[in-house]
């Protein structure tokens, strides 16, 4: 198998598995399987994109690729407010639509229709305002460096690898280490019982979408930096998202990155071993084959 295929396994783990940590973080904490989630990517992802061009039809200095990048430092900035856009539009969908089918006790089934129905309606929003054709962030063209052992990156994919890993320790740190953590951790193992020992369940429930709808965001702009953006391309990652958040099992933050990886890493060798057209058959089969052996993934523990 060629060497480079571990180098394109990990960017492309990369944004799934920083994609995977929202939607395992809902699963845990709000106890519902989000199909909304892979729309946060492209909402944030065309967030991101128009308040870019609205920066850099203001000051065109910051539209200036920044060397060795292929972007400038309006890309930086313009994530920082497509960031909170994505977030509102989580919180709000959360307020109009999950929060209310709670108050009411609703199924998970019901709630998992719901945001299967939701998910449809913001998909086919965003394609009716930006229409169907692909956007770029940038037009820069990039030379792959090589890295050793025939292995060879561009820069922003380098970017892409290393922000993961601090975001990742970033959040890895927050949730084991901080009072807001503590306060995740309880809430997913029992909603009830920490109502009851005073934790404020709805504000665990706000910090869980901001940080999922955040990262979701991030995700999106690395997809569409390092290919294009599309309505389509949250829908076209959500299985892998899904795979991601399973086999490293529900509510481990690392179990999703490292998810994430294992699932870019078998993509992109099945690329290079049988083909393209079997990329999208990858994440399928790692999907069935955990729910067969091991339902409960790599970090989950087994239900009592």
């Amino acid at each position: 198998m060629n060497p480079q295929a571990l180098i394109d396994g990990l960017i492309s783990g990369s944004t799934i598995g920083l994609g995977a940590i929202g939607l395992t973080l809902a699963y845990s904490i709000l106890r519902f399987a989000n199909f909304t989630h892979g729309d946060f990517l492209a909402w944030g992802a065309y967030f991101t994109l128009t308040i870019a061009g609205l920066l850099g039809g203001l000051l065109t200095g910051l539209g200036a690729p920044v060397y060795p990048f292929s972007f400038g430092w309006g890309l930086p900035l313009a994530v920082l407010g497509g960031a909170t856009l994505t977030v509102l539009l989580a919180l709000g969908l959360d307020k109009v639509l999950f929060g209310r089918l709670r108050a009411r006790g609703a199924d998970a089934i019901i709630v998992v229709m719901a945001s299967f129905g939701a998910s449809m309606a913001l998909r086919s929003l965003l394609e009716f305002i930006y229409t169907a054709k692909p956007a770029y962030f940038t037009n820069a063209l990039q030379i792959a460096k090589p890295l050793g052992l025939g292995m060879r990156a561009t820069p922003d994919q380098l970017l892409v690898i290393g922000l993961t890993g601090v975001l990742v320790l970033g959040l890895h740190l927050l949730v084991t280490r901080s009072a807001t953590g503590r306060a995740m951790r309880a809430v997913s193992e029992s909603l009830s019982l920490a109502g009851v020992y005073g934790i404020d369940v709805g504000q665990v429930i706000r910090i869980t979408w901001i940080i999922g709808a955040g990262l979701a965001c991030i995700a999106g702009v690395m997809a569409g930096l390092l290919v294009q953006i599309r309505p389509y391309m949250g829908f076209d990652l959500l299985l892998p998202l899904f795979a991601a958040a399973i086999l490293g099992g529900i509510g481990s933050i690392p179990g999703a990155m490292l998810g994430g990886l294992i699932i870019g890493l078998a993509e992109a060798s099945a690329v290079q071993i049988i083909g393209a057209e079997w990329r999208a058959a990858v994440s399928f089969i790692i999907l069935v084959a955990v729910l067969m052996l091991r339902p409960q993934g790599l970090f989950g523990q087994k239900a009592a």
